[in-house]
């Protein structure tokens, strides 16, 4: 019995050796929305088969809990995302739990296939946007945010579709607020009743 414990001890702390090597630290458990809060309308977010259904009127899932204290400047970001047809969605870094309306804070990474909304998955909303599609709804694919500094670069499926430097941005809007590249935490967006999306795996790494 006590070298069944040793060995199980063993190659737990290999396990964590090698999630530290990695680097990546998931936020989404996979099981439910602990270390996430929700605003406006929480039914939108549930978490079916280990998945997050986002289905509902507009809501945001701001992340929460205990990895780095929920506060982010240089990192890279990590989603794994399907949209369903006409759906709309987003993903925010540097950002700050709001009661009710979009953030106001930090940047949206738009995912949107399909939607009516011109500005496609990858675009960093407003201020350099993408108008090509990469994928199609119906399709688990992966969204790769990194930020250095004031340097944005966004992957969809490892392939490079945006880069932004704030402070090489000349067209930047004198009313753009606090959209800007801080610090802050991450959210997931609900945009509308129609927009069907599902997340199985939200993961960071520290930079």
């Amino acid at each position: 019995m006590k070298k069944n414990i040793i060995f199980l001890f063993l190659f737990f702390c290999s396990i964590v050796g090698f999630a530290q090597e990695d680097g990546w630290i998931p936020l989404f458990n996979g099981r439910n929305l602990d270390g996430w809060r929700i605003s406006e309308n929480p039914t939108s977010f549930k978490v079916e088969d280990g998945i997050i259904k986002v289905d509902g009127p507009r809501a945001h899932a701001f992340y929460a809990g205990d990895v780095n204290k929920a506060d982010f400047k240089d990192f890279e970001l990590l989603v794994e995302v399907k949209t369903m047809p006409k759906a709309n969605s987003g993903i925010f870094f540097h950002t700050t739990y709001q009661e009710s309306g979009w953030p106001n804070k930090g940047y949206e990474v738009q995912v949107n296939q399909s939607h009516s909304d011109w500005r496609k998955s990858g675009s960093l909303y407003s201020f350099n946007d993408v108008r090509e599609t990469y994928v199609e709804d119906g399709e688990w694919y992966t969204t790769h945010i990194i930020v250095k500094g004031d340097h944005v670069v966004v992957k969809i499926n490892g392939q490079t579709v945006m880069e932004y430097v704030e402070s090489k941005d000349i067209n930047r809007p004198d009313n753009a607020g606090e959209k800007k590249i801080e610090r802050g935490t991450f959210a997931i967006q609900a945009h509308d009743p129609e927009s069907v999306i599902y997340f199985r795996s939200i993961k960071v790494k520290v930079l």
